[in-house]
């Protein structure tokens, strides 16, 4: 169980020993390895990476090269979860057109290699921010990083869908009310408390969704903590975590990013970040309405009046999701040790998606 409130920077970077129920044979990986990816050469040494709640990912040290494995997790899994299948078409479709990505290198879909499908990728060596305010980062260093951040979303969501042969990676069409749809179904399927503004998005929700909206790839987890920056500069080397990425709205893949200017500050640190009680121009860090307009103008998407209701959405998924998380904590099948303690996290979430709603016109 976790005491005291987490310190996000220190325990969510870096590696660790891999965990007893994550380990497989290594032999076995490395013969297969050497075998499929061109100029691999073992022996490797195997870590997991600290970061990360849902698909568990692993450094792998050769005397030459350092790569990174993501995998499902072992156990019983929830339908369309941890699809590592997704994220490996997705992150090679990606490179192919220059977006900042790891290089990918191959998908295994042989469950009997290390007991669930995986791929393996390029390491990229920079560093990962865990808070939103960049605690000890100067002003200008802080304005430079959300900037490029801001580029990033802005260049993911104006990716030219077929050029990238991504036509067929998801409906845009109808993108949101799915979302909503399935976090309902994944929530319910996870339930271990009663959260009746859960109950009331659930039902309001559907009603609400936009007739219409843009098209676009959309990442699902944009945030500072899933990208890699350069270690002496604030260019975006890489974008992590794939899993949730399909074709869909890119205001609800921007509004989930924008919710770390709105979000409940976490009692245990184990939630996501929040700039909520930070002094946004000193630190250098623009306001909620400039970086929204900053986007606006790069992409050419204009501003939707209904942005509350993709507020509302947003946190409600993101409940959703830890409920997920915390579901898979009591089975032990969650990927990162600090899991169980999302459980205190969602009810504050779900409360901030109602009363987004109720700006949005929910009653």
């Amino acid at each position: 169980m976790t005491t005291g409130k987490i310190k996000r920077q220190e325990a969510f970077s870096g590696i660790k020993p891999v965990t007893a129920d994550l380990q497989f044979d290594v032999a076995l990986l490395e013969a297969y390895l050497a075998e499929n990816i061109a100029g691999f050469a073992g022996p490797i040494t195997v870590s997991q990476f600290k970061g990360g709640q849902s698909n568990p990912t692993y450094l792998l040290e050769t005397p030459h090269a350092k790569y990174v494995l993501r995998r499902k997790p072992p156990g019983t899994l929830l339908p369309s979860a941890h699809a590592v299948d997704r994220e490996f078409r997705i992150i090679r479709a990606l490179f192919d057109q220059g977006f900042p990505v790891a290089k990918p290198y191959l998908l295994c879909e042989d469950v009997h290699m290390i007991g669930t499908m995986f791929y393996v990728m390029d390491y990229v060596a920079g560093r990962v921010i865990w808070e939103p305010p960049m605690p000890g980062a100067s002003v200008q260093e802080r304005a430079s990083v959300y900037d490029a951040l801001n580029d990033t979303i802005a260049r993911l969501h104006k990716i030219d869908i077929e050029a990238a042969g991504l036509a067929n990676f998801g409906k845009p069409e109808g993108y949101v009310a799915r979302q909503i749809k399935r976090w309902s179904e994944q929530y319910r399927l996870s339930l271990t408390q009663d959260i009746p503004e859960m109950d009331q998005l659930m039902e309001w929700l559907p009603k609400a969704c936009p007739t219409e909206t843009l098209a676009a790839v959309v990442h699902g987890d944009f945030r500072l903590d899933n990208v890699i920056l350069d270690t002496k500069s604030p260019k975006v080397l890489a974008v992590l975590d794939w899993e949730l990425s399909t074709l869909g709205d890119p205001w609800g893949d921007f509004t989930y990013h924008l919710m770390q200017w709105v979000m409940p500050p976490s009692k245990t640190g184990a939630g996501t970040g929040t700039l909520i009680g930070h002094d946004l121009e000193a630190l250098g860090i623009p306001d909620l309405q400039t970086y929204i307009k900053l986007y606006s103008e790069r992409t050419g998407f204009g501003v939707p009046e209904n942005l509350s209701f993709y507020f509302a959405y947003n946190f409600f998924r993101l409940a959703a999701i830890l409920q997920g998380i915390v579901g898979r904590a009591q089975e032990g099948t969650a990927a990162n040790v600090h899991a169980e303690a999302q459980a205190g996290e969602i009810s504050p979430l779900a409360k901030t998606a109602w009363d987004f709603a109720q700006r949005a016109g929910a009653l």
